[in-house]
Formats: C-alpha cells, sequence, structure tokens
C-alpha cells in the first residue's frame, strides 16, 4: 500500500511538474512587460500623400526640327512661344548643296523626258516594222534608270524644302508651340542633328511623378488621381497612365505618369512643379514602426516577432522607405504577424536601433 501510495504521489508530482514547465515555456521572459507587441500592419501605396511631381510632354508631342545640310542662317521667321500651323515657315538656310540638289532634280527631270521621248519613237517604229526589239529594250531600260534617278533626286530636294536657288526653308512638321529656337542669324548651322527649333504640342501633356520602389507595386493603372500647383487652391483630376520600368538607382523611385483627365489647365505648363496625390491605391509591403527595427552586425536588419508560446524570435528583414515614422520592410515578415514595436532592445542588448 505504501508503494502504491508512493508510486500515486510520484505521478501526481511529476505531472505538476510537466504542468510547471509548461507554464515557465510560456511565460514572457523577464522584462516582458515592458514590450509592446503590434502585428505587422500595411503601408498604404502614396494614397493621400502628396507625391513631388513636375509637367512634361508626352514623347510624340515633341518636334525637333534641324537643317540636313551645312548651311547658313538668312533669317529666322519664329519665336518662342509662338503658335504654328504644321507647314508653316520657321527658317530661311542658304547652301551651295541646295543649289547642288536643285540642279540635280532639274537634270533628272530633263534625262527622263529625254528617255521617255525615246522609248516612245521606238515603240512606233517597231509597230511600222522598221525598229528593232533589243533597241526598244534598251529605251525601256533606260527610262527605268532616268525614272529611279529622278526619284533620288526628287527626295532629296524634298529634303532641303522648297526656295529659290541656293535658298530653302524648313518648316513645322506638325502643329504646336515653338518651345527654343536654337539659331542666329547669320551663323552657320551643321548637319549634325542639332535641332535649331523645337516645337511642342500643348494639348499632348502628361505628369510625372516620382513614388517610392517599395509603394509602385501597388498602383495600378487606371487609379484615380489629383493634381495641384504646390500654394494652389484648385486640384485637377487625373488617372495612371503607366509605370516607369526603371528604378532611379540613387533615390530608389519609379517614374509613375498621369494622363490629365479634364481640360487643359492653364497652370499645368511644361516644366512646372506640382503635387500628385492617389485617390485610392492597393495596400503596398508591410509596415512597422521605425523603432520595431534592430541593426545587428553593423548591417543586418532585424525585427522580433513573436511566437505562440509567447517568446520572440530575431527575424531578418530587408527595409524600404521610411516615411511619418514607419519603415516598410520588403521581405522577412507578413502582414499580421507579432511584432515587439517598442523595447526590443530588451531582447538584445547588443542591437542598435533603426533610428
Amino acid at each position: 500500500m505504501s508503494v502504491a501510495l508512493a508510486l500515486a504521489a510520484s505521478g501526481c508530482g511529476g505531472e505538476s511538474a510537466r504542468a510547471g514547465e509548461t507554464e515557465a515555456k510560456a511565460a514572457p521572459a523577464p522584462g516582458n512587460e515592458y514590450l509592446k507587441v503590434e502585428p505587422v500592419g500595411r503601408a498604404g501605396a502614396a494614397a493621400g500623400a502628396a507625391l513631388p511631381a513636375r509637367v512634361a510632354f508626352r514623347p510624340q508631342a515633341m518636334t525637333a526640327v534641324g537643317s540636313p545640310v551645312t548651311a547658313r542662317v538668312v533669317s529666322i521667321e519664329v519665336r518662342p512661344g509662338q503658335a504654328v500651323s504644321a507647314g508653316a515657315n520657321l527658317l530661311t538656310l542658304q547652301s551651295a548643296d541646295a543649289a547642288s540638289a536643285k540642279a540635280s532634280l532639274a537634270q533628272a527631270r530633263a534625262q527622263t523626258a529625254l528617255a521617255e521621248d525615246a522609248l516612245r519613237r521606238q515603240k512606233e517604229m517597231l509597230a511600222k516594222g522598221v525598229g528593232l526589239e533589243v533597241e526598244r529594250f534598251q529605251a525601256d531600260v533606260a527610262v527605268r534608270e532616268a525614272r529611279a534617278e529622278l526619284q533620288r533626286a526628287q527626295r532629296a530636294a524634298d529634303l532641303l524644302g522648297r526656295g529659290d536657288s541656293d535658298r530653302f526653308v524648313l518648316r513645322a512638321p506638325a502643329a504646336g508651340v515653338v518651345l527654343s529656337v536654337h539659331a542666329n542669324a547669320g551663323a552657320v548651322v551643321a548637319a549634325d542633328g542639332a535641332a535649331l527649333v523645337e516645337i511642342g504640342d500643348p494639348s499632348r501633356l502628361w505628369v510625372v511623378a516620382d513614388v517610392a520602389e517599395s509603394e509602385a507595386a501597388a498602383i495600378r493603372p487606371g487609379a484615380a488621381a489629383r493634381v495641384a500647383v504646390p500654394g494652389g487652391d484648385t486640384e485637377y483630376p487625373a488617372v495612371v497612365d503607366g509605370i516607369g520600368p526603371q528604378v532611379d538607382g540613387e533615390l530608389r523611385r519609379l517614374p509613375v505618369y498621369l494622363t490629365l483627365a479634364g481640360a487643359r489647365a492653364p497652370a499645368l505648363t511644361p516644366g512646372a512643379l506640382v503635387q500628385v496625390r492617389l485617390d485610392a491605391a492597393a495596400q503596398a509591403a508591410p509596415s512597422v514602426p521605425v523603432a520595431a527595427v534592430l541593426i545587428k552586425g553593423g548591417s543586418e536588419r532585424v525585427v522580433y516577432v513573436q511566437r505562440g508560446d509567447g517568446g520572440f524570435d530575431a527575424r531578418p528583414v530587408r527595409t524600404g522607405v521610411s516615411r511619418g515614422g514607419r519603415v516598410t520592410l520588403l521581405d522577412g515578415v507578413k502582414p499580421g504577424e507579432k511584432v515587439v514595436v517598442e523595447g526590443a532592445l530588451l531582447l538584445d542588448s547588443k542591437a542598435e536601433q533603426l533610428l
């Protein structure tokens, strides 16, 4: 009987010991009452935040006009800010190449006329029975060669534009507003592709905003936005048109292109600095208060994640941008996981805070 009682007492004592061991394992470490734990949230992808932006011409809205040959500027017909229509005179230039091209065109026209006349005579003679097929064939080949040379000379002349003798006129290829004129009367310009006159279409503008790399993934084309001039009271509706594929190497930002939804606003001129606010955006990367991130070994960044038993594990993370006292985490944790947001240094005295 005493042995049975002893075994029973021993069994009860073992269960009590295991229960105590479990309670000790689940209990927080000493000092945990000074820790503050919160679930990992998400940083809104710039929703409501003012993003720096600028108004710019779309690539298709810009036209640069240069000289196809080395020439001297005779006169300038336009000025910056002037509205021009397609085909309007921009510059009058003088060049020996222009005179040569026009002479070549006149010669090609004459040669083509002679070749066509010779072919006509050969056909008539062949029809009367006094001509030779080989001579008609040679005349036909001569016409083809003359017409090919005429087309080449015509293209060269068209490239130089209209004008008399050694002068030619550069014309606007499209309607728009003259943005700049890089020429002076009497100056010699080269055929190096440099723009002498730049024209932009003010009806084809967009707004280019800069968004942090970690937040860009949450922005979708078609999202509504508002554009405002700093210091102004008016906001203009816009729509996200697209997101640039290349990240700025230094700022870690991506360009977001927005199309103005309403009529063109006089305040939104090319080059103007504006602010963009996204009306709504999907949620971006997980975020935590900056104080939750610790630095170990001078470079490794960690947060302390709470386990199901109440303990904490150091979890390496990769941080993104910081805004409003919170920092985005690009990897390492998931939304909803609980992390230490205050007092994390109590868990690791050798670490430093990211603050």
